[in-house]
């Protein structure tokens, strides 16, 4: 997939734990590892601008677009 997520990585700079991120979000702890890994074909823009929030990082911090 030409998307890639560096959610795992934005987690360790902010040493923030997936179980807190994901409470604050409103998603099961399982959705965010699938998110993490990048086994999810789509993520809503609320939960985006959520982890944003969170994380106080852009939407780019955590994707990135790599040509095939």
């Amino acid at each position: 997939m030409p998307i890639t997520v560096h959610l795992d990585v934005m987690l360790a700079k902010r040493n923030v734990k997936s179980k807190d991120l994901a409470a604050h979000v409103g998603i099961t702890e399982a959705n965010l590892s699938l998110l993490k890994s990048g086994k999810v074909k789509g993520v809503r823009f609320g939960t985006l601008e959520a982890i944003c929030d969170y994380l106080d990082c852009q939407p780019g911090d955590l994707l990135q677009y790599e040509k095939e």
